[in-house]
């Protein structure tokens, strides 16, 4: 046995023997004075342990709370007769209770009172069923009101009864309190036993089923006829208020609610406030266990009670407490005792205002509707009227300083709703007069600042701190510093939801106003650490970036982006643009951050207490009434205005818009997507200004379609019904400015016209087709859907376009379908049949007499729909050899007309019409041996249409090099043409690759490494080094490389072959040799490699003739071609290598120097000569 347990078996023992000639078991309540010293003693000795003046004694509560259960149960187990054997096994509390000696009811009810334990037995009472409930509380009537009645019995009812009221506290994690839970068990473990017919259990008390019926128990029945009872026990005013107010508060959350009474915070601290005043009026030190229990008074005054009635009636209720409370009116006592208010008092007003209130406006109609007597209701509101004028005092006032204390004392104890008060203390500016105090409760719980709403509370305080005029710099900082902390700390949602309303009041954050220099230095240099940890971290050229990295490259983002939005864009930009694969990782940290996306405001004013919530929350990329797009667009503006942009720096801003137009999921798991930027906003931000006639922007033409373009082509994924984005660009205008400038760039080489603002390059030409093709086809699409919306624009828009370039309106056929006739210049209706109702012709200057298979050339370019279309109206006899051999003439002038003005893509175009005409027959190019004395013995048919192609392509340049047309191009349009036929060059090479298949030994295909070639590199021109922009004609040194480096890639294998005569000499000057095209259709051979060294001799002899006639003979792109088809050549040689005898290599080598002996480029020509000198080396 502890020696805790001996004291209390002592107290108990000697009292027992006090109580002779009875004992505790029947101890009678008059008898409690006589034995009770020496149970206080030993209690009092138990609970003065560890106890401390000003400090709560867990341990005195704890053994008030363990020797309340222990002899309660100590009373069912004997009530119920249980055995000894099951006790020892199965009751925890055996040995204590064994160590005790048997009591009554009366010595348990009597050490509650003694040792002011109302609210432990009333919470043990709350672990008990309904029934029990009502057992234990007729005990409880039934001993107040036994004699010697005192005030202390109505005190321990009325405490008892206010406990259940409140009902159970709130547990925290971990359960339940474990004696609470050990007794509920006890109880429901001896409840299940039968009842013993003990002596013990025939003495056990039962209730009057008069006033209860057993099979329905009413707790309120019982509580409400109790104090009906006891209403003569009560002879003082405060048990009177007391009472009274139980009884409201019950009526009130058992009748007249049915659900919780949400008040706001403020309203809750107001209320404290008075409470603890009228609680500890000396006091200002207020105890946790103060407030939390005035709180969850306050808690239980608003919420339905778990006690709802079964038998008592609200109409009896009512008269109940109209009767007690006019019992004690007329008695004297419902007076006020002096003009302090009492804390008793201020209770009853609440109580009275509570129900006055639900019964006159109505808060429980269907309760009130039922009520059988209206006189009754009636009579109780006259009654609490006149309880209020007698109970009426002075309002409690209240101060800043006890409301802020009170608060702090709230939010730093983490009370009951805590975060709410911690809402309510960011908000108050006034209490934020006490510096320190304010400041240092905001440091040590951050945590319970940690929602969105109150950083921006918290932010606004530092605002208007930051403009007062006695703001102290340190604290300011200080407090900047614990905010921006707390901000930090948020779920990333959160600080979005912040970064969102910091934007909305100030695009510059807590510096919207003027602020002292040391606070914006302090700043600066967070703002460029973050950067530099961002960039040092992987925000340079890796793409490649963990999450974890991101995360902590967002969380540093945000951070300063709380504190000054616009400055972290502006770097946000910086970097993106002009640090080196930053813009990947840069976009990936602002579609984390959608908070970001609002617009710039231009009145820098303190953050607003009422924001609206819904202000810019989307940008959708539109413009508002207060003008301006979003904050980052204006920092990007900014960030590039002033300074010329670099190759690599145009494609990091074009790579960064791009992804941020690209939609992303914001939170995992949402389906909707939504973009930081959206295509609408970009167009109209870097597109549309740089597109005017009037004026130009700090983005340069080509970068602004390739904008355009990057926006029309992303697929957000809209729902159908919603009209398109570029809707809301001025679709019409817009197309009409890029007809304009596509009328430009038709006539690139010549001088452009006076007033023209932009110069535009070949490859401009190309971007604006593919943009303006594109944008057509999207708004064609809304056109169809709703035509009569869209008639006048569509109107308007072909009428402006009748002054351009004929060609241009093929590119808007998408916009007016066919609304309108096709028309094409009228020459061209006399080349081609097109039916009428859909073609007409225009009398138009430049296209007189002979010029309809130049219109026809310039349709066949425009797109591969109309390309088929001339194919197939094409008007042409074939059985006529005269018509044929005008049209090829014809054709080969129109080409070379076409030439110098097709794009990549036309050109393209026109290179498949010419193979169409060529395989169909239609053009006629006879095929001539300029370059030997004997044609080898081979069979060509095959290759006819790569032998003719390159001979129209000669006779093409021959016109175009010729006097007439020598000064036809500038510089740039010569490097053009060069290209362009470069690109043919690389297509004839393509097409042999096809037809004679490599043997699968390895053998590589490969372009040197000087040449950069590949043969199956596409024809875009972003790829492809021989549509560059144009260059200088100096030979650049990379494609100077030593061809003995080059070979080293390219593992050669020799494979048989069948031998073939390949007799190359160079013939005498003007000396031809015809070959027709009846002479070259004969069968191809299984392995066609000889004829293929035939047409790639004959390609590169075509090549370096060509190079020679172009002004200035050193176009490095032809210079390119011819050592693309060395390589190939070598390629043939050494998979074929019984395709050509030692002497036939001599001569081929021999042959090709004296061809390029012609070029006047020493470095071209030395680096040709090498390479044609291996072709000896690699078949030795």
């Amino acid at each position: 046995m502890s020696k805790d347990l001996a004291v209390l078996q002592g107290g108990f023992l000697l009292a027992n023997k006090l109580s002779l000639p009875t004992s505790l078991s029947s101890l009678q309540k008059g008898d409690w004075p006589r034995v009770s010293h020496p149970i206080l003693e030993a209690v009092g000795e138990l609970c003065r342990q560890e106890g401390l003046k000003d400090c709560p004694n867990t341990s005195a509560i704890h053994w008030k709370k363990k020797l309340v259960c222990v002899l309660w149960c100590k009373l069912l187990c004997r009530e119920t007769g249980e055995d000894v054997e099951t006790g020892w096994k199965e009751n925890p509390f055996f040995q204590t209770q064994s160590s005790l000696p048997e009591v009554s009811h009366v010595v348990l009810l009597e050490l509650v009172k003694s040792m002011a334990a109302a609210g432990i037995f009333g919470r043990f009472l709350l672990c008990l069923p309904r029934a029990q409930i009502c057992t234990e509380l007729a005990r409880l009537v039934q001993h107040v009101s036994c004699d010697p009645s005192s005030e202390d019995d109505v005190q321990l009812f009325l405490e008892v009864w206010r406990e259940l009221w409140k009902g159970r506290a709130e547990q925290k994690a971990g359960g339940e309190d474990d004696l609470e839970k050990m007794f509920a068990d006890q109880f429901a473990r001896l409840s299940s036993q039968p009842a013993s017919l003990s002596p013990q259990a025939a003495k056990r008390l039962k209730l009057d089923t008069s006033d209860l019926p057993p099979s329905s128990p009413d707790v309120l029945h019982t509580l409400f006829h109790a104090l009906k009872d006891i209403r003569d026990h009560i002879s003082t005013t405060d048990l009177c208020l007391q009472a009274l107010s139980t009884a409201l508060d019950t009526l009130y959350t058992s009748f007249l609610i049915d659900k919780a009474v949400i008040l706001p915070p403020e309203e809750k601290m107001l209320f404290l406030s008075k409470t603890v005043r009228l609680r500890q009026r000396n006091d200002d030190d207020w105890s946790p266990e103060l407030l939390r229990e005035i709180q969850r008074d306050l808690r239980a005054s608003h919420s339905p009670s778990q006690f709802q009635p079964s038998q008592l009636e609200l109409t009896q209720a009512l008269k109940i407490i109209t009767e007690v409370a006019q019992f004690w009116q007329n008695s004297g006592l419902l007076k006020r005792d002096s003009a302090l208010p009492s804390y008793s008092a201020y209770k009853v007003d609440q109580s009275v205002q509570r129900v006055l209130r639900a019964l006159e406006e109505g808060d429980a109609p269907e309760v009130i509707s039922e009520m059988d007597d209206p006189q009754t209701l009636n009579d109780v509101k006259t009654t609490l009227r006149e309880v209020l004028e007698s109970l009426s005092f002075p309002a409690v006032e209240n101060s800043p300083e006890v409301n802020a204390r009170l608060t702090m004392a709230i939010v730093n104890h983490r009370l009951e709703d805590y975060q709410d008060f911690a809402v309510l203390f960011a908000s108050k500016k006034s209490w934020a007069v006490s510096d320190e105090l304010w400041i240092d409760c905001l440091e040590r719980n951050k945590a319970a600042f940690q929602q969105h709403g109150t950083v921006i509370k918290l932010a606004s305080t530092l605002v208007s701190k930051f403009h007062s005029d006695t703001a102290n710099l340190s604290q300011c900082r200080k407090l900047m510093k614990v905010i921006v902390d707390i901000f930090s700390a948020l779920s990333l949602e959160d600080k979005n939801k912040a970064l969102a309303a910091m934007l909305r009041s100030s695009s510059e954050g807590f510096f919207g106003r003027s602020v002292p220099s040391a606070v914006t230095g302090t700043f600066g240099q967070e703002l460029n650490m973050a950067f530099n940890c961002i960039i040092q971290g992987g925000g340079g050229a890796s793409a490649a970036v963990s999450q974890g990295n991101l995360s902590t490259a967002v969380s540093l983002v945000a951070r300063v982006a709380f504190q000054n939005p616009k400055a972290t864009l502006m770097s946000c930009c910086h970097s993106a643009v002009f640090n080196k694969g930053a813009f990947s990782l840069m976009a990936k940290i602002l579609q984390q951050l959608p908070g970001l996306r609002g617009r710039e405001r231009n009145d820098e004013a303190p953050i607003s207490g009422e924001e609206k919530q819904q202000e810019d929350e989307k940008m959708d990329g539109r413009r508002d009434a207060g003008g301006g797009w979003s904050l980052l667009c204006s920092c990007l503006q900014e960030t590039i205005r002033t300074k010329v942009l670099s190759a690599s720096e145009k494609e990091q801003l074009l790579k960064f818009l791009g992804l941020l137009m690209m939609p992303v999921m914001e939170v995992e798991g949402e389906e909707r997507r939504q973009s930081f930027l959206s295509p609408q906003e970009v167009v109209g931000a870097f597109v549309l200004p740089n597109l005017s006639v009037e004026d130009h922007g700090p983005v340069d033409i080509d970068l602004s379609l390739q904008l355009l373009h990057s926006a029309l082509c992303l697929d957000l994924q809209e729902p159908a019904s919603s009209p398109h984005w570029v809707l809301g660009c001025s679709p019409f205008p817009l197309l009409y400015v890029l007809a304009q400038l596509l009328n430009q760039a038709l006539r690139c080489w010549e001088q452009p016209p006076e007033g023209a603002l932009h110069h535009l390059s070949m490859d401009t030409k190309d971007l604006l087709v593919s943009v303006l093709t594109t944008l057509g086809q999207v708004v064609g699409a809304e056109v169809v859907s709703d035509p009569s919306s869209w008639s006048r624009a569509v109107f308007w828009l072909y009428n402006k376009t009748e002054v351009l370039d004929w060609t241009v309106r093929f590119h808007l056929k998408p916009v007016w379908g066919e609304h309108f006739k096709n028309e094409v210049p009228l020459s061209l209706l006399a080349v081609c049949d097109l039916p009428e109702q859909e073609w007409s012709g225009l009398e138009l200057p430049q296209y007189g007499q002979g010029t309809g298979l130049l219109a026809w050339m310039e349709c066949c370019t425009l797109s591969d729909s109309l390309q088929s279309t001339m194919l197939s109206c094409l008007s042409l006899d074939r059985r006529q050899s005269e018509h044929l051999s005008m049209f090829s003439k014809g054709l080969l002038v129109a080409v070379t007309q076409t030439l110098p003005w097709c794009s990549v893509s036309q050109w393209t175009r026109q290179l498949r019409a010419l193979r169409e005409l060529l395989v169909s027959g239609q053009l006629h190019v006879p095929y001539s041996l300029e370059y030997m004395d004997y044609l080898p013995l081979l069979d060509l048919k095959a290759f006819s249409c790569e032998l003719r192609l390159s001979v129209l392509l000669l006779r093409v340049f021959q016109l175009l090099c010729g006097a007439s047309c020598s000064d036809w191009l500038p510089e740039d349009g010569w490097a053009h043409v060069g290209r362009l036929y470069a690109h043919a060059v690389r297509e004839m090479l393509d097409s042999l690759r096809a037809k004679l298949p490599l043997p699968s030994s390895g053998i590589s295909t490969a372009s040197p490494k000087g040449s950069a070639i590949s043969p199956k590199m596409p024809v875009y021109r972003d790829s492809d080094p021989a549509f560059t922009s144009p260059r200088p004609s100096k030979v650049s040194k990379d494609s100077l490389k030593e061809p003995q480096k080059v070979e080293e890639t390219s593992p050669l294998k020799s494979a048989p072959g069948p031998q073939c005569v390949n007799s190359h000499s160079r013939p005498p000057k003007g000396s031809t040799t015809a070959v027709t095209s009846g002479e070259l259709q004969k069968d191809v051979g299984p392995v066609p490699c000889q004829e293929v060294l035939f047409v790639l001799s004959q390609l590169f002899c075509h090549v370096q003739h060509v190079q020679v006639m172009m002004p200035g003979g050193q176009c490095e792109a032809l210079f390119l071609s011819s050592l693309e088809i060395l390589s190939y050549y070598q390629t043939v040689t050494a998979a074929f290598p019984h395709s050509s005898t030692q002497l036939e290599i001599d001569n081929t080598r021999h042959f090709f120097s004296t061809i390029t002996d012609n070029l006047d480029n020493q470095e071209m020509k030395a680096v040709l000569q090498q390479k044609i000198a291996q072709l000896t080396l690699s078949a030795a």
